[in-house]
């Protein structure tokens, strides 16, 4: 049921046309809030999350005030690596729901003034899908084999991988299949699962279906696409052994030959002459795991993507001077090729940042107001306007992060759940008590906390100290002030030892500071920043004079 763009009301709040300095590009300064569907909201009772749920809770996202709604996977899929193993790029999976589903979710958003980017997996696919199970059928010399990485093995019968590659969810990136008699067959290449085979972008077949699948979407009245392992299409020439062991060491430190290849942006290129043949300005989002800054800034250069996600922002730590030194290097990254910055702390892959920042809520909040004060676009991940923390006690038997199954309990870090991600999965509670806190009438597909009711929707709406209405009220100031979101640069301030003091200008001549202090304990402020102006909104309670620890506060000055 394919819709043209004529048939979708388009976005109506929001940023919508050029900014003030003449720019087109909603994007540039939007607040970005990311579903994980399973985890967002039931609608019909059977424990997971799905379309219908999104759709009845699109009002709470557009009074929360964000620009758009980012939906991870809802594809067909087996969900061997939660939806992002797809096994039909046009059709949605049944547990989240319809086609019909999707397009009243898409018009329903846009009426709401909310714009709605989808997730696009096109480094691998499902291993159910139809050319891998064809290409399977068929055997050695099947061009269908082509589409992916089918290699013969090493060794004298063929026994072991074609290279050395390692899987980023743990063991060997290669998995043998059996010839269609039955007799060892060749292997084929998967960075992640076994279940998810890696395409080859060389096959033009590939280049091919994929944009067609971007017209689907588009045509759907999507406005953009967020690009899952946008760094990892294209392998280097002849897929040469990396001669090294613990490979998932090297990520986000080096180029790999697997990832940032610089063929990557050939594909970027021919996509981004597809959205711009649509109407609505359309975006490209690359979650791109780069080297560097400079590496990241290539996929959003101007005839490629519009945004890339900033992982190098995420993982620093609470601390003043680097968080100094990331915004930075990140404003001087983006400035060459004009693109906006983005900000981000959590999301569906990564520990929440309550419990990654040391586990205080107040940090949690301050970390927040600092990142909604910086130029450009920030991304918030499904539930942490609630202040939910990391879910670090599941049992191992509902665990379902592919990652634990390939390497095992006790090989990752020390977060309580060895790394994995099912812990910042856990659907979300809407109210304070009732089957699953008001996620859907049929429990929930992983254990909510029992605690979970006290931070529910309906536990902090109208409690002005809640995480729920700062949020709301800090995504309102920002969108009342010019100087918030806009422009690609932050004026420092002289701040004392832990504190972070900047100004932003906006193209009306408006200013707002924004002061953040790192540490635990309370830092006496000078004159001009204990009182910079009509204090718009702080983190903590905070009247003047010493600013609390860990409190960001912003001004209008």
């Amino acid at each position: 049921m394919t819709q043209h763009l004529a048939d979708h009301p388009q976005p109506t709040g929001g940023p919508q046309g050029p900014l003030p300095d003449g720019r087109p590009g909603w994007w540039r300064d939007a607040v970005i809030y990311q579903v994980y569907p399973r985890s967002f909201a039931d609608g019909n009772g059977d424990g997971n999350g799905d379309l219908p749920g999104i759709r009845s809770r699109l009002p709470y996202l557009a009074d929360l005030g964000v620009d758009a709604v980012w939906l991870s996977p809802f594809y067909a899929s087996p969900q061997a690596d939660g939806g992002y193993d797809v096994s039909d790029y046009r059709a949605i999976d049944p547990m989240f729901g319809t086609l019909h589903d999707a397009d009243a979710l898409i018009r329903d958003a846009h009426e709401l003034g909310l714009r709605v980017i989808v997730d696009l997996v096109p480094n691998h696919s499902s291993d159910q899908h139809e050319w891998f199970q064809r290409a399977l059928r068929e055997g050695p010399g099947s061009p269908l084999r082509d589409r992916y990485y089918f290699r013969p093995g090493r060794g004298e019968n063929g026994d072991e991988p074609p290279n050395d590659w390692e899987s980023i969810f743990g063991g060997p990136a290669w998995t043998r299949v059996p010839n269609p008699d039955g007799s060892p067959g060749e292997w084929y290449l998967h960075l992640f699962a076994p279940e998810q085979p890696d395409f080859n972008w060389e096959n033009p077949a590939v280049q091919d279906e994929f944009r067609s699948v971007l017209r689907f979407w588009l045509d759907m009245g999507v406005d953009g696409f967020r690009i899952d392992v946008a760094h990892g299409m294209v392998k280097a020439k002849g897929l040469p052994d990396m001669g090294t062991k613990d490979q998932l060491k090297l990520l986000g430190t080096q180029v790999l030959p697997f990832f940032d290849q610089d063929g990557v942006h050939d594909i970027y290129r021919s996509w981004r002459q597809i959205l711009d043949e649509y109407p609505g300005q359309r975006i490209g989002v690359a979650e791109a795991w780069t080297p560097s800054q400079e590496r990241t800034a290539r996929y959003v250069r101007p005839d490629e993507l519009h945004q890339a996600f900033n992982f190098h922002y995420l993982g620093t730590d609470w601390d003043a001077d680097a968080l100094r030194h990331v915004i930075d290097t990140s404003l001087d990254a983006m400035r060459p090729v004009g693109a906006p910055t983005t900000w981000v702390l959590s999301n569906h892959d990564v520990v929440r940042h309550l419990t990654r920042l040391g586990g205080s809520l107040d940090r949690a909040r301050a970390a927040t107001l600092l990142m909604l004060a910086l130029p450009g676009s920030a991304y918030i991940y499904q539930g942490e306007e609630l202040g939910l923390p990391e879910v670090t006690d599941l049992p191992d038997e509902v665990r379902q992060d592919p990652a634990f199954f390939r390497r095992g309990p006790g090989d990752g870090s020390s977060d309580g759940q060895d790394g994995m991600r099912d812990g910042c999965r856990v659907p979300l509670p809407w109210t304070s008590d009732g089957p699953s806190y008001g996620f859907g009438d049929g429990g929930s597909w992983l254990p909510q906390p029992s605690g979970w009711g006290k931070l529910s929707v309906a536990e902090q709406t109208g409690k002005p100290e809640s995480t729920l209405e700062l949020y709301r009220r800090a995504l309102a100031v920002r969108r009342a002030q010019a100087a918030l979101g806009a422009g690609d640069a932050v004026e420092w301030l002289p701040a004392p030892r832990g504190v972070l003091a900047f100004r932003r200008r906006g193209a009306d001549g408006s200013a707002v500071v924004c002061v953040a202090n790192t540490l635990p304990d309370a830092v006496e402020l000078p004159e001009e920043l204990a009182a910079p102006g009509t204090l718009l909104l702080a983190s903590s309670p905070y009247a003047g004079g010493a600013l609390p620890g860990d409190t960001t506060a912003w001004w209008s000055a």
